[in-house]
C-alpha cells in the first residue's frame, strides 16, 4: 500500500517519524510541501506564524502549493505595531486566511498588570503563547512550522518531522541555511518586516524584544531561547 494511502487510513495512531524522515529528507523544500498536502488531510493540519522575521517564507512556499490553507497567529496583546501592520501586508498580498487567537483575558491582564515578563517571563509566555494555542492544537493531528535550524541551538537538533505530545510536528524548511533562505527571499522578493530595517533580527513581544543580530535581542541578559511554544509537549485531554 503506498505511503499515501496508508497513513491517510492511520492518522488516529502515531505515525513513522524515521520514515517520513527518510523519505522526506531528499526532497527539495517545495517537494517536501507538495509531498505533505498529498498526505495529509488539509482539515487536520495546523499552521502558526508569528509574522516575525522569516515567516514570508514558508507563508510565499505554502501558498504555492496550498492557497486557503488557515493560518493562526497569535496576539499575545504584547505585539509590536509593526507586526500587525506586516501581518496585514502579507495577508493582503497572499489573501491569506488568519485566525487570530488571544489569551485569557484575566490571566493577560495579570501579567501586565504585574509584569510578569521581568521576573516571571516563562510564565507570561505560558499564559500569554503556549495556553491559547492548546485547544487549536487538541483539534489537529499535524502542525506545520517554519523553524530554521540556524535560528538557535534548540532548533538545530530538530528533524523535519518529529512529534511534541499528540501531535505531529512538519519542519519542512528546517535544513535550509540562512545563505539560501536569503537567496529565496531576494528571488520572490518577499516582504520583510518593518524592523528588521531598524536593526531587529528576531521579533516577539514588545517587552522582550530588543535590537540584534539573530535571536541575540530576544530576552537579552538571560539563558532564555524560546518562548516554549515549540518546546512543550502538547497532550490531546
Amino acid at each position: 500500500m503506498a505511503i499515501e494511502s496508508r497513513y491517510k487510513l492511520n492518522l488516529n495512531v502515531k505515525l513513522d517519524v524515521k520514515e517520513l524522515n527518510r523519505i522526506f529528507i531528499p526532497l527539495s523544500y517545495q517537494e517536501r510541501i507538495a509531498k505533505f498536502f498529498d498526505i495529509f488531510n488539509k482539515d487536520e493540519i495546523l499552521m502558526t506564524s508569528s509574522f516575525g522575521i522569516h515567516s514570508a517564507c514558508i507563508i510565499h512556499l505554502i501558498n504555492e502549493v496550498s492557497n486557503d490553507q488557515k493560518i493562526h497567529f497569535i496576539n499575545t496583546g504584547y505585539i509590536f505595531n509593526e507586526t500587525m501592520a506586516y501581518k496585514n501586508e502579507l495577508t493582503k498580498i497572499y489573501n491569506l486566511n488568519v485566525i487570530d487567537i488571544k489569551p485569557n483575558k484575566i490571566q493577560h491582564d495579570l501579567t501586565q498588570d504585574e509584569s510578569w515578563w521581568i521576573e516571571h517571563s516563562k510564565m507570561c509566555c505560558t499564559i500569554n503563547k503556549v495556553a491559547p494555542l492548546e485547544e487549536v492544537i487538541s483539534k489537529n493531528k499535524v502542525w506545520i512550522s517554519g523553524l530554521m535550524q540556524f535560528q538557535t541551538q534548540w532548533r538545530f537538533n530538530l528533524d523535519i518531522f518529529g512529534y511534541k505530545g499528540d501531535i505531529l510536528k512538519f519542519h519542512p524548511l528546517i535544513d535550509m541555511s540562512q545563505k539560501l533562505y536569503e537567496k529565496i527571499r531576494l528571488e520572490n522578493k518577499l516582504l520583510d518586516h518593518p524592523l528588521k530595517a531598524a536593526g531587529y533580527g528576531s521579533i516577539g513581544c514588545t517587552h522582550c524584544t530588543e535590537k540584534g543580530e539573530g535571536r541575540t535581542g530576544r530576552w537579552r541578559n538571560t539563558s532564555k531561547t524560546e518562548c516554549g511554544l515549540h518546546q512543550n509537549y502538547f497532550y490531546k485531554q
